[in-house]
């Protein structure tokens, strides 16, 4: 059993979710309320994705596009969709070190900073119990 530790979490941040198109999910969401907040292209593996941030009354999901030669694999998913869960905390690096140094299995080499939100924000994923990506996230 990992130690306890002392992580501010200030609130479940976002759900990230992959997609296949970015525009039919948009669209679908829009359906239920939720309004497009954020937009911003990302590259992966020297291919470029797009991200949109979805909000409906405080609820959030991240919905994003991979590069054309990954998204085969998200289309033929049958479960698991969601990619990860994000909480948002104040201070990334601290947290960072934190986790690091209590043992637990960090995905990140250190905080990966992207130029979403007006400020950019950075964040970093632990894998939980069974795999699950928890993901700590601060817009700067």
């Amino acid at each position: 059993m990992k130690t306890k530790i002392n992580i501010a979490i200030n609130h479940l941040q976002h759900a990230g979710i992959p997609v296949s198109d970015i525009r039919v999910s948009e669209e679908f969401y829009n359906g239920l309320g939720f309004t497009n907040i954020m937009e911003s292209e990302f590259i992966l593996e020297d291919k470029s994705g797009i991200c949109i941030m979805m909000e409906n009354n405080g609820a959030m999901v991240e919905l994003y596009q991979l590069p054309d030669h990954m998204l085969d694999e998200i289309k033929t998913r049958k479960d698991g969709h969601v990619d990860h869960i994000a909480f948002d905390v104040d201070d990334v690096d601290k947290a960072f070190e934190t986790l690091k140094n209590a043992s637990y299995t960090v995905l990140e080499d250190k905080p990966v900073q992207l130029s979403f939100w007006k400020n950019g924000c950075k964040y970093f994923n632990i894998l939980g119990p069974d795999g699950e990506k928890l993901e700590f996230n601060q817009i700067l």
